[in-house]
């Protein structure tokens, strides 16, 4: 494990050597390309390769670019640490909290009774799956993974194929890409002046790519483990369980509208809860190996220099979505916002539905991995859960015909462009 640890470091050791000469205006670049840019691969490379001690590679990464950081750029880590403290404070309370929240619904005993709701055969996987995409439009996508992993663990007998993990990460990633309380970005849109409307577009996406992902990963999962057709008899519902994930769904939309801080109303809800009912505090220490990991590729994310994307485009737009699966989607969505340009539907589509092709490329799939670990293996996710990236390509294109491509005029709150000079008519020749 720390020779592991040590490899990555040393592999980004010589690449800062090579680099440190340079004259860059944002730091140090090797053949052009930010140092940072390269130590930052070097991470996802270990991450992908070295799955089984991902957090260890991850947190090396991390002391590697900040240790860059500070010693041959300008970097004032004071600084940047008050700009990214409410995110990383928001996702370490989100993930921990949903963990437990995750836990509530198992031992209500919902997930046990559902088969007898579900249809039996891949139809029954299809409509779980279709259930994550609906609940990930008014509540965190991390939430509906979990749920929805809760769920499949019931259902499926604790043999749940990773394609299906992709899928149900890609059904809460895709129903929150439509809607401006389903997930942190489209948040960050709202919160910057961009109408709820414009961003509602990306809904046709998610439906799109739900009927290929989800048929195809349903049909994987029938024929992994098929659906159980039977409730188990005598099976009761813990109803004072139910009504505790009301409250910290609840408390998250409240308090995500409200105080733009959704863990705030994840931890007050589960604190009122542990009167009611037996919390499962001994999850938090499994969840919490999982967070830190995800806590050290946002903070090595929000470091990159990220402000030289090209041109918007919808060829830019679509790039980014599988960006997004290796790269933390939070800040490549501010620089979109701030860079103007964009459809904003098309973004919203882009980043939060194409870090569902990589498991560690959005929060809601490193939650539903902390539950499966069998699912940090990036190659087996790749393998198994290729018809991610297939139905994101498609949708996107289906989009671009339906509805076109149709830049914002909404680059930052509060922001319009110029408007332009009226065009003098040409003189009348006599």
């Amino acid at each position: 494990m720390r020779r592991a640890a040590l490899l990555l470091l040393l592999l980004g050791l010589p690449t800062t050597a090579l680099a440190s000469d340079g004259g860059a205006p944002h730091g140090p670049e090797l053949s052009g390309i930010p140092v940072e840019f390269i130590l930052f691969g070097l991470t996802l490379v270990g991450v992908a390769v070295l799955h089984k001690m991902t957090m260890y590679v991850a947190l090396t990464g991390l002391a590697a670019i900040l240790g860059f950081k500070l010693g041959f750029t300008p970097f004032n880590l004071v600084t940047h640490l008050h700009h990214e403290w409410q995110t990383l404070t928001n996702l370490l309370g989100l993930l921990l909290g949903f963990a437990l929240l995750a836990k509530h619904f198992e031992e209500s005993r919902i997930p046990t009774k559902l088969p007898d709701y579900l249809p039996d055969d891949w139809k029954g996987g299809f409509a779980l799956l279709a259930i994550v995409c609906f609940i990930s439009s008014f509540l965190d996508n991390i939430a509906a993974a979990m749920i929805g992993g809760t769920i499949a663990r019931v259902v499926f007998k604790g043999k749940v194929h990773i394609g299906f993990l992709a899928a149900i990460v890609a059904a809460s990633n895709a129903g929150g890409a439509g809607s401006v309380v389903g997930d942190t970005t489209t948040t960050m849109m709202w919160i910057d002046g961009v109408p709820a409307f414009d961003v509602a577009e990306a809904s046709v996406g998610a439906v799109v790519a739900l009927a290929i992902f989800g048929v195809i990963a349903a049909r994987q999962q029938q024929a992994h483990e098929p659906i159980t057709k039977d409730a188990q008899g005598g099976v009761t519902i813990d109803w004072m369980r139910v009504v505790i994930v009301g409250m910290i769904l609840a408390g998250t939309i409240a308090t995500n509208v409200l105080l733009d801080f959704p863990a705030v109303g994840v931890w007050v809800a589960l604190a009122v809860g542990a009167f009611i009912r037996k919390t499962a505090w001994e999850e938090l220490p499994g969840a919490l190996k999982g967070s830190v990991f995800l806590l050290s590729l946002v903070f090595c994310a929000s470091m990159m220099p990220v402000e030289r994307l090209p041109e918007a485009s919808w060829q830019t737009t679509m790039g980014l979505g599988f960006v997004s699966a290796v790269f933390d989607n939070i800040p490549l969505t501010k620089l979109a916002i701030e860079q103007g340009g964009y459809d904003m539907g098309f973004l919203a589509f882009a980043v939060g539905f194409g870090g569902s092709m990589i498991w560690f490329g959005s929060s809601a799939g490193v939650a539903l991995t902390n539950a499966y670990p069998e699912g940090r293996s990036t190659l087996q996710w790749l393998r198994h859960g290729w018809h991610v990236a297939l139905a994101y390509v498609v949708s996107f294109l289906v989009m671009l015909v339906m509805l076109g491509y149709h830049p914002s005029v909404y680059t930052r709150k509060g922001a319009r462009p110029a408007t332009p000079a009226p065009v003098a008519a040409p003189a009348e020749t006599k």
